[in-house]
């Protein structure tokens, strides 16, 4: 077990939904949280302060991480406050579902680009901090989505299939510099996306999960503390957290 206590993370996306869970989560165990962010601020600032008031420490920083500039002012951020960086969760992500013949060049490239193209981005920027950790964690959140593809979501699948194969070929890489790299894959989570769904496909998918429910943000982030804390031994794997519907 690693001791988490001053150790930095940066989580992308990690203003809302399971961002939000994975941030708060990992502030319970001492670790000082990047609450990165691309427009909605008020969400990260209620973040950061929910973090604060349980006595951990934490800073939202805006970046669009699929712009390689901005992910380098986010490291420079992390590092000129924290002074160090051990910790990299891959959350940010987008949707625009399409069936294929509707899905025009804009819908493909904004999907890759925030959802995989940003991976290599942050990736590539914070390696050289991860490096000099002695904890060094990578943490990339896919999907179900893209272990059994989804109808409308060619291109979503395909960002979240890629990032499978990356986690898979970094892993390797890095193992002997004892950084390790793992894919989380949720399932279908109650998040608002899923909420604003019409109620008779949400009750369509919880029919067709064997656990008979949602799962919720907090599990995801309860995941993601197992894999920094517990998770040594543990690189370049799929954690699937979906209550059994794709095994």
């Amino acid at each position: 077990m690693i001791e988490l206590a001053d150790k930095v993370a940066i989580v992308t996306g990690g203003s809302r939904g399971i961002g939000s869970a994975i941030s708060t989560e990992l502030a319970k165990s001492g670790v000082k949280v990047v609450v990165n962010y691309h427009s909605d601020v008020e969400s990260a600032k209620k973040v950061v302060a929910e973090v604060k008031a349980a006595g951990g420490e934490a800073i939202a920083v805006q970046a669009d991480v699929s712009n390689s500039e901005d992910v380098l002012s986010l490291i420079e951020q992390t590092i000129n406050h924290f002074g160090q960086l051990d910790i990299l969760v891959n959350n940010a992500g987008i949707t625009k579902d399409k069936t294929f013949r509707k899905l025009s060049q804009d819908d493909w490239h904004q999907v890759i680009n925030v959802n995989l193209n940003s991976v290599y981005n942050t990736i590539s920027s914070a390696l050289p901090h991860l490096l000099e950790s002695d904890a060094g964690r990578i943490i990339n959140i896919s999907s179900i989505i893209g272990q059994t593809g989804g109808f409308g979501q060619t291109n979503y699948s395909a960002a979240k299939a890629g990032l499978i194969g990356y986690t898979k070929s970094l892993a390797l890489e890095l193992a002997r510099k004892q950084v390790t790299v793992n894919a989380v894959c949720p399932g279908f989570i109650e998040t608002e996306m899923v909420q604003e769904m019409p109620d008779k496909v949400r009750e369509q998918i919880i029919a067709s999960v064997p656990v008979q429910r949602l799962g919720q943000a907090n599990e995801i982030a309860r995941s993601v503390l197992f894999l920094c804390r517990d998770g040594e031994y543990i690189t370049g794997q799929q954690l699937n957290i979906n209550g059994g519907l794709y095994m």
